[in-house]
């Protein structure tokens, strides 16, 4: 990579951070990821995706490549320069994987909307087929509780064969269980069982009530 890509890479990595930090309350993780290579499948139902994986993925210094489909990656060319392969480059995908390096992708293969999976196809499994590799699992929601932005919840399941009824199973399972816990876990509090891996910003309320106690103290004295 030339050195103005270098640089290119970095201003826009930190974008994606600051735009995470920016625009949501935090981004919380349940489960941990395996070593190595791996393919990395997840439901693709919130714009954040695409913005999250990564930005954790960087966080942790772990070398991954997303896969992007080709008419994306002519909108907004400098993702070329994200860590990105083009989904009609399956090679180059493959070779992401034998450097060691894990393989995002999203098996419904276009954003949908918040709610059940959509058909899945078989790229991801077979990418992990052909290179040897297991499939790992991942669900995420961003939601409106009880705060003034959005939270982010991840779960990396665990680490799968290359079966792609399987694979759809293991996500449903995992989207209804924590779709089930935004309905009836505390509004104001993280889900029970996350670990806040990025903060973002706190609501209106939580930023004043320092100052919000402060004042009260203030005024008992008078």
């Amino acid at each position: 990579m030339r050195p103005w890509e270098r640089l290119l890479a970095a201003l826009f990595r930190a974008l994606f951070r600051q735009t995470v930090r920016r625009g949501l309350r935090g981004v919380w993780v349940r489960g941990a990821l395996p070593e190595g290579a791996f393919v990395l499948a997840g439901n693709h139902h919130s714009w954040w995706d695409s913005y999250l994986l990564p930005v954790l993925f960087w966080s942790a210094r772990r070398p991954f490549k997303i896969v992007v489909g080709e008419r994306r990656l002519r909108e907004f060319a400098f993702f070329r320069h994200l860590d990105t392969v083009s989904a009609v480059r399956p090679r180059e995908a493959l070779r992401a994987l034998e450097r060691g390096e894990v393989l995002i992708v999203f098996p419904e293969g276009e954003l949908r909307p918040p709610g059940a999976l959509g058909e899945l196809n078989k790229g991801g499994v077979w990418f992990a087929e052909k290179a040897g590799v297991p499939v790992v699992p991942v669900a995420s929601r961003v939601a409106l509780r009880g705060h003034e932005f959005a939270e982010a919840y991840l779960v990396f399941g665990e680490p799968l064969g290359p079966d792609l009824p399987l694979l759809r199973e293991r996500l449903e399972a995992m989207l209804a269980e924590l779709e089930a816990q935004i309905r009836t876990a505390p509004a104001e509090e993280p889900l029970p069982g996350f670990e806040l891996c990025l903060a973002g910003r706190k609501s209106t309320h939580e930023r004043m009530a320092g100052w919000g106690a402060a004042l009260g103290k203030l005024t008992d004295r008078g």
